[in-house]
């Protein structure tokens, strides 16, 4: 294996690169409050749901329990001061009602206005996995921005989402090729 390098010996890792950067939005005694997460993926399709771990000491866990329900809600990199907040001031210490602009769907998440995607989810259940509690909430409504949508559906070029890697934020790039279709081409030889 000489064309691959160990991580040792920070050693081995849970995180898959790169990784969305959202903010999980919960009603916590009454207020908005927005929290940055990466570690946040689709977890099934029928019914649709989607599964973000959230650090028990966290505030925004709190919500979420309280309510069950929280919001995903895609950040533009125009928002990266603010989503970069989200993550290092705590709810608890901080009040985030004027963070963003807050909505509601049917449920106690408040989701941002200014983001591009908003995903309304109703707790479905959650896992203790140590550190982190895995919640996993099922899609009851998605919101997109009239300018970020297409005929297709949501436009990942035009949301302009940010990208977590190792303590850093990207920008991301452009349209490479469909999906289910390019493979086809292999097939084919």
């Amino acid at each position: 294996m000489k064309d691959k390098t160990s991580l040792e010996p920070t050693g081995a890792h849970a995180f898959l690169f790169p990784m969305p950067t959202v903010l999980v939005g919960t009603e916590v005694e009454g207020k908005a409050n927005y929290m940055t997460a990466a570690w946040c993926t689709p977890a099934c399709a029928a019914p649709p749901m989607i599964a973000v771990a959230v650090n028990h000491i966290r505030h925004t866990a709190l919500g979420i329990d309280e309510n069950k329900a929280f919001s995903i809600n895609v950040p533009s990199v125009r928002q990266v001061i603010e989503t970069d907040y989200c993550g290092i001031a705590s709810g608890a210490k901080v009040d985030k009602t004027k963070m963003f602009t807050s909505f509601y769907g049917t449920f106690k998440a408040p989701m941002a206005r200014e983001c591009p995607i908003n995903i309304e989810c109703s707790l479905h259940s959650s896992v203790d996995l140590g550190s982190h509690e895995l919640y996993i909430g099922q899609v009851e409504s998605v919101f997109v921005d009239k300018a970020c949508s297409t005929e297709f559906g949501p436009d990942p070029v035009r949301i302009e989402p940010i990208i977590y890697l190792k303590s850093k934020y990207y920008h991301m790039g452009h349209f490479l090729a469909d999906a289910f279709s390019e493979g086809k081409k292999h097939a084919e030889k």
